[in-house]
């Protein structure tokens, strides 16, 4: 039979479609051709655009929304630490060393062992895990856990040797290595001095890196992915081979995902002497944002703070405000928007007031050559913020990019390290309701890559478990709606695709899930566990679930 050219290639029909659109925001069935949506309807109209070669699926009354994004993903370190011991749900540290000492036993001597995601906060010993800790499990070894915010790693005797990290060893610009009463180091090392480590653990190759990242992708279709921005951690050396490895996958056809790539902030000269611009791509795989840092993390202690932390003293900043807004200054000329990591109170201040500067100078020269970046900047974290900064930074053209589940890892530490100035933390209410436009992430592998886990971490503000009751600090939860937006509509939004993505609208791409139950209307409580059943993207089914 010859095929209608007004024929669908795919309908799903039966649904409970949320389009996230205000023109027509519920609807049954959906239509795709040619990887884009073509039409939302009711199931009587949309089923009378198929023929015999169009893919039907009946929904049987499960919900439809947008695909999703994710505003801040370290996918390297993800995609190869899902090889590496995953230390995000142990208990104790008696735990992890025994997952050190059985890793040890299946290991040859030398070859390293790498874990990520321990919180001693929540453990009953609240004790992180040293050099003789770990030296006790594997001598043999050399050892670095990463801890969950990425801000320390934990790493033994054989690591530092191989480093040459001693007793002499100075403090990294930026970096601390910690060393007891007697000059010792303890094997814990903070901010850039883990580089020193990093520089000596084996690279994977280029086909191991583009297979830890294919596998990775398919793994986020599960979780209801659609698209992410993966940032650079600090010193920025995953960066050149990440990029290299998105480029593979995309000339192979394998980049499912839209996908925005930051720059480390230390290559910034090279970008502008090649002319790179933000923006520059496709439709799968953009050059995003040069990724800085204003301070460290409150779990490490290095959060930049207004006032000290009840267990040590202001944190750090990491680098000079000056030189921040020169290079700043230098990027948005060059036609490079930037991201700046601020966790700390005072960290946002400084960040903030770097930006009126900037702005104000902006405009007060205007060079008629200067044509400003595709992608407005926007602050990372955003986490410790006080409400007058917040005022002040609705007033600039900014976006704040957040992560709600690492909110819920954090409960236990900013209780211990800052008490009550903890309602300062996570304050998404306040951020939607002063009109800053708010992008949802998960910090990967900080946290959960789920988007679902965030959603309910930004809606009840309680672990899993339901507590602490009523919600850590509950005045700042938002709607499921909000949440949703902050993976959908808001993104959309802010890197200019909200004519191609965001919404399920006809003519723009046709990137949709289904979930296995309606998330705007169960108990919040159920949010975590709702189920991907279906994941498209570009029109196409890139998952499917097996229930």
């Amino acid at each position: 039979m010859t095929r209608s050219s007004s024929a669908s290639d795919l309908i799903l029909f039966n649904g409970q479609i949320r389009t996230m659109d205000d023109q027509r925001r519920r609807a049954g069935a959906i239509a795709v051709k040619a990887g884009r949506i073509m039409a939302v309807g009711d199931n009587a109209e949309i089923n009378a655009l198929a023929d015999s070669k169009t893919e039907r699926v009946n929904l049987n009354g499960h919900l439809g929304i947008p695909g999703l994004m994710d505003s801040h993903f370290h996918f390297y370190d993800w995609a190869m630490g899902r090889q590496q011991l995953d230390l995000a749900r142990v208990k104790s540290l008696d735990e992890l060393l025994n997952q050190v000492a059985q890793a040890a036993d299946n290991s040859a001597h030398e070859k390293w062992i790498l874990g990520q995601g321990w919180n001693e906060s929540d453990w009953p010993e609240h004790t992180m895990p040293r050099r003789d800790h770990l030296d006790a499990m594997a001598p043999a070894h050399p050892v670095a856990l990463w801890r969950c915010d990425l801000h320390l790693v934990s790493v033994n005797s054989r690591a530092l040797e191989l480093a040459g990290i001693d007793e002499t060893t100075p403090d990294p610009p930026d970096g601390v290595v910690e060393k007891d009463s007697s000059g010792r180091p303890t094997g814990i090392l903070r901010e850039l001095a883990p580089n020193l480590v990093k520089s000596v653990i084996p690279a994977p190759s280029a086909d191991e890196l583009v297979a830890a990242m294919r596998d990775g992708i398919h793994y986020l279709h599960t979780l209801g992915l659609t698209g992410l921005h993966d940032a650079r951690l600090m010193g920025g050396l995953e960066g050149a081979p990440a990029l290299k490895a998105w480029q593979l996958l995309n000339e192979k056809g394998e980049l499912d995902l839209r996908c925005w790539v930051s720059l480390a902030g230390e290559c910034l000269q090279e970008a502008i002497a090649l002319g790179l611009r933000t923006g520059l791509g496709d439709e799968r795989l953009r050059i995003g944002h040069v990724k800085y840092f204003a301070d460290g993390g409150m779990g490490a202690r290095t959060a930049w703070m207004l006032e000290p932390y009840l267990d040590a003293e202001y944190g750090m900043p990491l680098g000079s405000m000056a030189e921040l807004s020169r290079n700043i200054a230098a990027a948005e000329k060059a036609g490079l928007a930037v991201m700046v990591h601020a966790i700390g109170d005072r960290a946002n201040r400084e960040v903030i007031t770097t930006l009126e500067g900037l702005a104000k100078l902006r405009s007060e020269t205007k060079e008629r050559s200067f044509v400003p970046p595709l992608l407005p900047h926007r602050i990372e974290h955003t986490q410790m913020i006080r409400s007058e900064d917040i005022q002040r930074l609705a007033k600039l053209k900014v976006a704040a990019c957040v992560q709600p589940h690492n909110m819920i890892l954090d409960i236990n530490m900013i209780d211990e390290s800052v008490g009550p100035r903890g309602r300062w933390t996570y304050a998404y209410k306040e951020m939607i309701d002063a009109g800053i436009p708010v992008l949802l992430s998960s910090d990967a592998p900080v946290c959960d890559p789920s988007p679902l886990v965030g959603i309910h971490a930004a809606v009840t503000r309680q672990r899993r478990d339901g507590t602490p009751t009523g919600g850590w600090y509950p005045e700042q939860r938002i709607g499921v709606e909000d949440a949703v937006r902050g993976y959908t509509t808001v993104p959309a939004a802010f890197y200019g695709q909200s004519r191609e993505m965001g919404t399920l609208t006809p003519g723009k791409r046709a990137d949709m899930i289904i979930l296995d139950r309606d998330i705007f209307e169960v108990n919040p409580m159920q949010i975590a566990d709702a189920g991907v059943e279906m994941t498209i993207f570009d029109g196409r089914i890139v998952y499917r679930s097996r229930s």
